[in-house]
């Protein structure tokens, strides 16, 4: 492996004006497509096999005139002094439905004089708004003409308020790439030369603009959701800065012990390119994974970023050796000596910390674990839903409007459930319906249950039913499984049948879907990647050690999620509660978790293994591949932690979840797992670390992500090194 990838290096090296253009051309191809092609982002969700989309198919065949995808909005009166029935709020009332129907996409409103929507002490009143498209399709123009409308009628005697799915708060990437900046300081600080760290950001930019092009112009033949872009554009503007960074940091070190360029970078792409490539399919591995669960959001998400990932990965490895050869020897930074690396002088920070973590390697990981049990501990509380509307911070129109509804109207007209009532096989289907509203209106849970309301061909009904407890209640799921049990067996027995769907139902069915295949995923990516490591490292106990590490990674960021967003720890950096924590995040996380933790997992074991393949002790290949590597993954990790952290300054509650998280994850990962709990399990083991099954060695491919094989330079002489840096002759032989 790492003599191919020596001569990719070094063809990209020499032939460094035709893979540029090459790259371009296709950027160039990828954006015309975009422009063209691009279609608007998909509105469906489907959760085939469950009820809430069984619901979903029977509404879309016998209720083919009813707009399932349109969007929607509220607007919400409420009277500060006397009722909305007075004359004047009565008039002010009609006023404002009558402009908001001339609204921009508007395609009808309905009065609460209309629609009956008026709370039992007259305070309360609630306006419908139906638009011509689906609410994710509605233009941010026509969101802000609805929203000053109603701010406009407002006054002392009547408050007004405007909530619905049209007001939910979209993804917006322009105060997330804010990360950008940091990332930049980094690599600056890091490389030592505004030539390297240009480098690096204009691969790892390059990299997302083809993977965001591409899922661009394939939405002309794929329906994508709007997040799909977002998290692409997220982990792979991380990743791809990280790959070059340490692709530019292994360049420089080989740059200033030799003086040919061209095997420099051949050495680079073969050693760290090697971890690159090895990372990125790790992360690869789980995205893909996400498949198995069987929801096509899920689905869509991962593959797309998966996608993005791997291009990141050829950029890494075709197109920065070319960059780096318009740039020359002027990556290196300015007065730097000529010597292997900064590591080997003993006195920077990683040695030191190496040497520690290896000499008591007992007492490292006692207090590691110790911490990472404290951030685990809040973990025991978390609780999954689909934050709403009433988690938005006070001062928006959204929550006052949610607030207003739950007052006037109970907390779950927030989130109605919807009925469906397959009459076909009732001898006298208006009367069996009107006995199914009956039944539904008198069990427990239930506020109300509306009239029932017929297709054309008078063979299937609609009923409304308001539950007592909010969306995301224990009460309302307690209801939902009612419905679909013993209420559904009583209206069997009328002849008819019953399909239960709505928000509550979609999360509870969406939660049940990711539990059963979370075991399938976890054994399906865990498994593939523990044989692509076991592999790599040639080694059973790196792969265990790593997914145990992972595991402890995967504890403490849901204890960190419960924390921010259940118990408001960070409300004073301005992240808000949201009291639960998105329902699809568990089985999200864990597979891009997995991957990313995977990364630093490879970029620092594999360079211990180099070193103790070239002759090293164990120990002193720990502290020597440590003390190589750890500056340039400590600096990786803040730049990947700062772009998701920019992603966590957003206004929608996913995207800020998936932030935090993988913020969290990286960081933990990164500082507590690798660079501390790793090198003390490797000093604990010794030799052992590196021992493989003769036959398994046998079975499995020679990789050599190491080195070993490569030709058209002289191996350089680690040894001297080693035994410089830690001051003792280096025990053992090359492996």
């Amino acid at each position: 492996m790492s003599a191919l990838l020596y001569r990719i290096g070094r063809f990209s090296f020499r032939a460094r004006r035709l893979v540029l253009l090459s790259w371009a051309l296709l950027v160039a191809v990828l954006g015309v497509g975009a422009a063209t092609l691009a279609a608007p982002s998909a509105t469906t969700f489907n959760l085939p096999g469950t009820q809430s989309q069984e619901a979903f198919d029977l509404l879309e065949e016998r209720f083919a005139e009813l707009p399932l995808d349109g969007g929607s909005a509220q607007i919400v009166f409420i009277a500060e002094n006397g009722t909305v029935t007075d004359l004047a709020q009565r008039q002010k009332i009609d006023e404002v439905v009558q402009a908001a129907a001339g609204a921009s996409e508007v395609a009808a409103v309905t009065g609460p004089f209309q629609n009956g929507l008026i709370s039992a002490d007259q305070r309360i009143a609630v306006a419908e708004v139906t638009y011509a498209v689906s609410f994710e399709a509605v233009r941010d123009s026509s969101r802000q003409e609805l929203m000053e409308l109603v701010e406009r009628s407002g006054s002392a005697d009547l408050r007004t308020a405007v909530g619905g799915d049209v007001m939910e708060l979209m993804p917006d990437v322009s105060k997330e790439l804010l990360g950008l900046l940091v990332a930049a300081v980094v690599l600056v600080i890091t490389l030592g030369s505004l030539a390297a760290a240009g480098m690096s950001l204009i691969a790892g930019i390059t990299g997302v603009m083809v993977g965001l092009l591409g899922i661009l112009t394939a939405t002309a033949f794929l329906d994508l959701g709007v997040t799909t872009p977002i998290l692409a554009l997220m982990l792979g503007l991380a990743v791809g800065i990280d790959y070059a960074l340490f692709i530019v940091s292994r360049y420089t070190h080989e740059l200033s012990r030799t003086p040919d360029p061209e095997d420099a970078i051949g050495r680079a792409v073969a050693t760290a390119g090697s971890a690159v490539f090895f990372a990125g399919m790790t992360v690869v591995i789980a995205l893909t994974g996400l498949s198995v669960v069987g929801i096509g959001l899920l689905t869509e998400m991962g593959l797309a970023a998966a996608v993005t990932v791997a291009v990141a990965v050829l950029v890494a490895i075709t197109l920065l050796p070319a960059l780096l050869g318009f740039a020359g020897r002027r990556v290196l930074r300015r007065g730097r000596r000529e010597q292997a690396t900064e590591a080997t002088t003993g006195r920077t920070l990683a040695p030191r910390w190496a040497s520690l973590t290896t000499r008591r390697p007992v007492t490292t990981l006692v207090v590691a674990l110790l911490g990472l049990g404290i951030l685990t501990l809040p973990a025991l509380d978390l609780r999954l839903g689909v934050p709403d509307q009433g988690t938005y911070p006070e001062h928006t129109t959204q929550r006052q409007a949610y607030d207003a509804i739950s007052e006037g109207f109970g907390p779950g007209f927030n989130g109605p459930l919807l009925v469906v009532v397959d009459l076909a096989g009732a001898a006298h289907p208006t009367d069996t319906a009107q006995r199914v509203q009956t039944e539904l209106a008198g069990t427990e849970g239930v506020t109300m249950a509306a009239p029932p309301e017929f297709n054309p061909a008078g063979d299937t009904a609609i009923i409304g039913v308001v539950p007592r407890g909010g969306p995301d209640s224990e009460e309302t799921e307690q209801l939902v499984q009612l419905l679909r049990g013993s209420v559904a067996d009583t209206v069997e027995g009328l002849g008819a049948r019953i399909a239960v769907t709505g928000t509550a139902a979609i999360i509870i069915d969406f939660s049940d879907r990711m539990a059963d295949a979370l075991l399938t995923y976890l054994l399906v990516v865990v498994g593939l990647s523990f044989v692509l490591l076991m592999t790599v490292f040639r080694s059973v106990v790196v792969p265990l050690k790593a997914t145990v590490g992972f595991l402890l990674s995967l504890g403490a960021t849901f204890g960190v999620m419960v924390a921010v967003f259940q118990w408001g720890w960070l409300e004073w950096l301005g992240i808000h509660t949201t009291d639960v924590v998105v329902s699809m995040l568990p089985i999200f996380i864990i597979g891009v978790v997995f991957g990313l933790a995977m990364d630093y997992e490879v970029f620092l074991v594999t360079r211990m293994r180099e070193e103790y393949v070239h002759g090293a002790s164990a120990t002193a290949a720990v502290r020597a591949g440590f003390g190589h590597g750890a500056r340039v993954v400590s600096a990786a990790a803040i730049i990947m932690v700062s772009v998701f952290a920019g992603f966590a300054s957003g206004d929608a509650s996913d995207i800020v979840q998936i932030g935090v998280a993988l913020a969290a994850a990286v960081a933990v990962d990164a500082f507590l797992v690798r660079m501390t709990i790793v090198p003390a399990v490797l000093a604990l083991v010794g030799d052992k670390a590196w021992w493989l099954p003769k036959w398994l060695d046998r079975i499995l491919p020679d990789l050599d992500v190491e080195g070993r094989n490569l030709r058209g330079a002289p191996e350089p002489d680690t040894t001297g090194e080693l035994a410089h840096s830690f001051g003792r002759p280096v025990e053992g032989s090359a492996k």
